[in-house]
């Protein structure tokens, strides 16, 4: 879809009649340089195109700068450990544990999701939790987000999932009020617990 413009905005167009009826565009400029074409005071402008693929194996170092730009946005780049070598095992080998889609903006990777399956034993059905979800802050505002989760909705519903799920920060305002416009739920009588390191190695050799 293309998107008019008008020219320089101290520029003036006018029209004077020829003699015999044809008409002729005059130029008057205000003094800024450069001036409008000629034979048309307005020019297009074709917006970027934009779709979603699905990363393959050779998308490991793409997918690692991803993940650590979110990190370095969310103030957390100091916890990231994952290598291209680990991604390639846990995303692309025998068992992959998650997938990832890359958000593309004229054929360039701009954003990424990675997302795996759950289970609600309440519902009895499977669910989405997207671990990630990031779009580079300088195409932000142009619905790239919102038409990567439109993409995980439809997965959802053709993969006969019951929900579709993620966290938030406490304090990204404005990711929460995003995900508010789109008619998302807290889970707020729900809290978080991890077992991880020395932890989860020390209740895993109990007898």
């Amino acid at each position: 879809m293309a998107k008019h413009f008008r020219g320089d905005a101290h520029d003036e167009a006018r029209v004077e009649r020829r003699r015999g009826g044809g008409e002729r565009h005059e130029q008057r400029d205000s003094g800024k340089q450069g001036t409008a074409k000629a034979s048309h005071p307005r020019y297009h402008r074709t917006m970027p195109s934009f779709n979603i693929r699905s990363a393959t194996e050779s998308d490991g170092p793409l997918i690692l700068r991803f993940i650590r730009d979110l990190a370095e946005y969310e103030r957390l780049l100091h916890l990231v450990v994952a290598t291209e070598e680990l991604l390639r095992t846990t995303l692309f080998g025998e068992r992959p544990y998650g997938e990832v889609v890359f958000a593309c903006e004229d054929g360039v990777e701009v954003g990424f999701a990675i997302f795996f399956h759950n289970y609600s034993t309440f519902l009895g059905q499977p669910g989405i939790y997207l671990e990630d979800l990031f779009v580079e802050p300088s195409k932000r505002g142009r619905g790239y987000g919102r038409k990567v989760l439109q993409h995980l909705a439809r997965l959802c519903l053709e993969r006969n999932c019951g929900r579709l799920e993620w966290a938030v920060l406490n304090w990204n305002e404005p990711s929460i009020n995003f995900y508010k416009s789109l008619g998302a739920k807290p889970q707020d009588e729900w809290q978080v617990y991890r077992l991880r390191d020395e932890e989860l190695a020390a209740l895993a050799r109990e007898e």
